[in-house]
This record gives structure tokens, sequence and C-alpha cells, in this order.
């Protein structure tokens, strides 16, 4: 028997390709966008915080909408053939890029004022009076709890890859416990830390570049968490779990970005 994920039906249409019914997500989600960025500087400038809070939850209601329909499309109706899973593969991949790209400006502003703060005389970094974390404590201590989630997760694909769901289930809860112990503990090192992000140029830098990568990590945690719920569903085949992929591509960017950071930040702005 022909699998119907591959096949297209010759009745509706004469191509393998889905063509999306009409979705009110993409304007609502706009919209969300919108109330949340007006939210986000009436709270930077202690007007208000509700305006915010409200972003916050009609963001996480679309975005909970929008994959809903999503895994219906997958899940129930077939129209995932084998040429939308490559464009939603694509799709995950350039979304990645566009990641890379923020992080990069991280980076690039970090090496910039490092290496070469102008107007100043006899500058060092870090600046004079701010004492930066160890990076053989807690940093490292992540650094080893997010390599170890990778092989967790790499271990989860390749478990589903030969039909052991069950075992798929206990590799991503892993991976989350995992994911949950590195937030507490940079949760942890930005409560004890000697500096705050209006301390100066250092503070604002660190706290942006690991402060955002700690929201992705946050993002990835919550992302592999769906995809077990969705494995214990049987909702995966050996054959078709893009979503799987795209999480686990998610994760592993967001380890050597971490890999980065640990060498560019913690380790080479740290003088003993």
């Amino acid at each position: 028997m022909s699998d119907p994920l591959n096949q297209h039906k010759p009745s509706l249409h004469n191509h393998p390709y889905h063509l999306v019914d009409p979705s009110p997500w993409p304007l609502a989600s706009s919209m969300a966008i919108l109330v949340l960025a007006v939210g986000a500087v009436l709270l930077m400038h202690h007007i208000d915080y509700w305006v915010f809070i409200l972003g916050l939850i009609l963001i996480t209601g679309c975005f909970i909408g929008w994959w809903r329909d999503v895994l219906k499309e997958a899940n129930t109706k077939g129209v995932h053939t084998k040429s939308v899973q490559n464009g939603l593969k694509i799709g995950m991949v350039l979304f990645i890029a566009s990641e890379v790209m923020l992080f990069a400006a991280f980076f690039g502003g970090y090496f910039y004022v490092s290496m070469n703060l102008p107007g100043f005389e006899n500058f060092q970094w870090p600046p004079k009076g701010i004492v930066p974390l160890d990076p053989m404590h807690l940093p490292y201590l992540n650094t080893l709890i997010l390599l170890l989630s990778g092989t967790t997760l790499t271990w989860a694909h390749h478990e589903l890859l030969i039909g052991q769901f069950s075992k798929v289930t206990k590799a991503l809860l892993l991976t989350v416990i995992l994911g949950l112990i590195f937030s507490f503990v940079q949760i942890f090192e930005y409560i004890h830390a000697s500096f705050a992000f209006k301390d100066g140029i250092y503070p604002s830098n660190f706290y942006m570049a690991t402060g955002f990568h700690g929201a992705h990590v946050l993002v990835g945690t919550i992302f592999l968490f769906i995809c077990m719920l969705r494995n214990m569903k049987r909702e995966f085949k050996v054959d078709h779990h893009v979503g799987f992929e795209a999480a686990a591509w998610y994760w592993h960017f967001v380890d050597v970005v971490w890999l980065f950071l640990f060498v560019a930040i913690y380790w080479g702005g740290y003088k003993a």
C-alpha cells in the first residue's frame, strides 16, 4: 500500500504541494506582536506592565493556534507530502540562518568594544571595577550540561529512526531536564553576579548575548517537551518526523552558540 503522505489527490490538484487554507493566524500574530512591542516600551519606561503581559498572552495563543493547525495538517489531513516536508525543512534552515545573524551582531558588538573603544586612553577589558564571572565555575558546568543534552537528543533521534518510541521518550525527557537545569544554573549565576545590566558596556553586552541565548534555551526546552508529548501520542513516524528534526536542529544550534559564548565572553573576557 502506498504512503498517503507521499501522494497527492489527483481529484483536487495535480501537484504534491500544499495550498494552505485561509488562516487568521498571520494577521492575529502581527497584531499580537504590535501589542507586545508597545507593552515592552511601556514596561521599560515604568509606565504600565499589563499591556506587556497582554501581548505575551496574545502571542502565546497565536503560536498555539497556528502550530495546532499545522499539526492537524500533518496528522489528520495528510497534506504533508515529501515536497511539503522538504519545504518545511528549508524554512527551518533559513530561520536558523537568521538566528546566526542575530548572534553575529552580538558577537560583533562585543568584539568591537573589547578590542578598540575609541576615545578612551589606557583602555582595559573588562573595564575597571568589573569583576567577571569565573568561566571554570558555573559557566563550565553549564557547558557540560548543554553538551550532554546534545548527546541525549542525538540518542533520541537514533531511537526514533529505528522505531524505539519508548526510548525516544526517555531520551527526550532527559534532554528537557538538562535544559531546565541549564536555565536554573544561569538564573543562579545572574543573581550572584557582581555587576548589573546598567553597570557599563561590559555588563550590557554580557547580559544581551547570554540572556538572548538563555531565552533560546527556554524556547528549545519547550520545543523538545512538545516533541516528547507528540512522541508519546505516536504522532512521529520513522520516515516522517519533521517537527522532531526541526527541534533537534534548533537545539544543536543553541549548543554551538553557547560554545562560542563560553570561549569569547566567559573565558576570553576573564582575567584571573
